[in-house]
């Protein structure tokens, strides 16, 4: 699979050449959208946190669509504060020949700027050139007749350096460089970190609370590792609506923070054949003692240490479960090591 940061679609509708007729996308749009997505290519920044799309939409066509596209991309692209490295622009030269029919030579030319339609129908050669101030970064040719010296070559690429900077000031009177951040509609990304548990409880059950923060804010929220998650937002109203829902939510059920080693008193609420449930602080869902950390001694059930549903009891706590979250308490570890059991093996008869 191959995978794309930056796209360019090339729309050419039959009406921009008075036409009728449902267009489609065929040889030529293909062609002239891959040259004028490899013109803008050169100048997007290295690296970025989005995924980059220009369309393209020609309404109008009297020349070269694919070169005006390079020139309306990048400002388009600088007017939505992507940090493009330099404005690229394009252009199109023509060239018109006579060629003796007796020697089959070259007798006159004449290169053509920013050709029209029918110079292209009628001329020699299409040749398309996208640059910056700094050099190339695209370059087309089509050539109709069997071949042309190399010097016209050479003074079609200096016409067109020539012609792309007088198009590259026009630009600039517009805009000369990016904004400094992206635009009030632009979309936002941010990463979240959180604790393994308070993921759990944002998600809610069955991703609930995700669901209900993309229906209503058009945040999505993808997980990037164990600890983070990745905020995605279509604007910056929107994150900071869902950042609000999301403080919301784990103030809403936001628990005391509890101190690893420290030894706390709780109230035992329920008991249960594997342990009994106890609850440390009010806003602390009960936490389940299991009976092997009841005591020094093997417990089968709490009944046995005349434990009971309301009786304080004293734990000391160790975190939580790396891998479930859960509280871990125990008791055993407060009691001394048990007294040993005596067997007197001699006996007098």
């Amino acid at each position: 699979m191959k995978e794309k940061n930056f796209m360019l679609h090339y729309e050419f509708p039959p009406y921009a050449t008075n036409e009728t007729g449902r267009g489609g996308i065929g040889r030529r749009e293909l062609g002239h959208g891959a040259l004028a997505e490899k013109g803008l290519k050169a100048i997007l920044p290295e690296e970025s946190e989005f995924t980059t799309r220009v369309t393209s939409e020609v309404l109008e066509s009297n020349g070269s669509s694919s070169m005006a596209s390079v020139c309306g991309g990048s400002l388009a692209l600088m007017d939505a504060g992507v940090a493009v490295k330099e404005p690229a622009a394009g252009v199109a030269m023509g060239l018109v020949t006579r060629i003796n029919p007796q020697s089959g030579q070259l007798e006159k030319h004449k290169i053509l700027t920013d050709l029209l339609g029918i110079e292209d129908y009628m001329g020699d050669m299409d040749f398309k050139m996208a640059a910056t101030a700094s050099g190339l970064t695209a370059i087309q040719a089509d050539i109709k007749l069997p071949g042309i010296p190399f010097f016209i070559v050479v003074k079609a690429l200096e016409d067109g350096f020539a012609a792309t900077k007088q198009i590259l000031d026009i630009m600039a009177q517009t805009i000369a460089q990016p904004r400094k951040s992206l635009k009030p509609c632009g979309p936002v990304t941010e990463k979240l970190e959180l604790d393994h548990y308070k993921q759990m409880k944002l998600a809610g059950i069955g991703g609930y609370n995700l669901k209900k923060i993309k229906s209503e804010t058009g945040v999505t929220m993808t997980r990037i590792d164990e600890k983070s998650f990745q905020v995605f937002a279509p604007n910056i109203e929107a994150m900071t609506e869902a950042k609000e829902m999301i403080e919301n939510i784990l103030e809403k059920e936001k628990e005391p923070d509890l101190e690893f080693g420290a030894i706390y008193t709780g109230k035992i609420v329920e008991i249960r054949d594997t342990g009994v449930m106890v609850e440390l602080h009010p806003k602390l869902k009960p936490i389940l003692l299991h009976n092997t950390q009841l005591d020094q001694r093997k417990v089968s059930h709490a009944s046995t240490l005349g434990m009971d549903v309301g009786h304080e009891i004293t734990v000391k706590y160790f975190g939580r479960d790396p891998a479930t979250g859960t509280h871990r308490i125990s008791r055993k570890v407060l009691q001394g090591p048990p007294l040993p059991f005596i067997r007197n093996l001699t006996s007098t008869i």
